[in-house]
């Protein structure tokens, strides 16, 4: 059973130059995820230009992760379609593909209302026995998930998790005092995501831990051990770089930098486009000047992997 726990990135979806999937590319940003210890990877989200991928591409990418994973960890595969019935297509398959749970988005294009949005994520729901996380995201999608629809959703008992992007901070506090446990909640933003954990949230859905799983893990962990002063040091080091999350061009920004750390490629799927001029100098200098940092924090990075080998 998938447990909504720990680090879960959100993968990026690396291309050739030639517009076609880089598998290699895929694999090594895989593999360091699994090396950094997270606790899950999604496919398919945002982050990985979902609206751009196949079905067929994400066969690929979801049959290549578990193949490589093998149990593991789980596989969670997003899903953001317009229809229901599109959706639905969607679920079939992933269950097809054998992944372990999915992330839902509220219908894409169409503002639905909350008793549309309502009606969506159940019909889903109700249609699979995988577990489900909402990605409750108002900033950029336009429909909030309020408190008062999680409540009519409770009857689904798949709808087991929401990923809060909502950037309040406190809707951690306000989940846990009406629901308690009944929703596990994974912070969708990455520049909050140390405040949420501190504040009860079970987990990241991670952006720049496609560029630094090591990092991104490390904080989990010391924020989980209650280790504040070890987790701020790596996470004011971090801040700069996590603020290429919240900017529309988050999947270029984030791809630079795994691109300069060696997990990734700068390839785009048309409409976007490469950065250039002086936008990709401003981003590669916060990128460069972060790396150019890291000595500060590598003595809690060599701490958190000597107590993970030998825990």
């Amino acid at each position: 059973m998938l447990e909504w726990k720990g680090v879960f990135p959100a993968l990026i979806t690396p291309f050739t130059a030639n517009d076609e999937l880089d598998l290699n590319m895929f694999e090594q940003n895989l593999n360091a995820q699994l090396e950094a210890g997270v606790h899950g990877v999604i496919i398919g989200g945002s982050l990985g230009e979902a609206s751009t991928l196949t079905t067929n591409e994400k066969e690929i990418l979801v049959k290549l992760a578990l193949e490589k994973i093998a149990g593991k960890i789980p596989v969670v595969l997003n899903v953001a379609e317009s229809a229901t019935m599109d959706a639905l297509v969607q679920v079939k398959f992933a269950k097809q593909w054998n992944v372990q749970g999915l992330m839902l988005l509220p219908p894409m294009r169409y503002k639905s209302d909350d008793r549309e949005t309502v009606e969506y994520f159940k019909t889903i729901a109700n249609s699979t026995d995988l577990p489900i996380m909402i990605y409750n995201n108002p900033v950029d999608y336009k429909i909030e998930v309020t408190a008062n629809m999680f409540e009519e959703m409770i009857e689904c008992e798949n709808i087991t998790a929401v990923k809060e992007s909502t950037r309040e901070v406190s809707n951690v506090t306000r989940m846990r005092n009406r629901f308690g446990n009944r929703y596990k909640i994974l912070c969708g933003v990455d520049t909050i995501a140390m405040e949420e954990l501190l504040l009860g949230a079970d987990g990241w859905v991670a952006g720049l831990v496609n560029a630094f799983p090591r990092e991104t893990v490390a904080i989990y962990n010391l924020a989980k051990s209650r280790k504040i002063d070890e987790a701020t040091k790596i996470y004011r080091w971090f801040m700069p770089l996590l603020e290429l999350d919240i900017h529309p061009k988050l999947v270029q920004y984030i791809k630079l930098a795994a691109a300069q750390t060696g997990l990734g490629t700068e390839h785009v799927r048309p409409p976007r486009l490469r950065l250039v001029g002086e936008e990709r100098e401003k981003i590669l200098k916060i990128i460069n000047d972060g790396i150019a940092a890291h000595s500060s924090i590598q003595n809690y990075l060599d701490e958190q992997k000597k107590t993970a080998l030998y825990a």
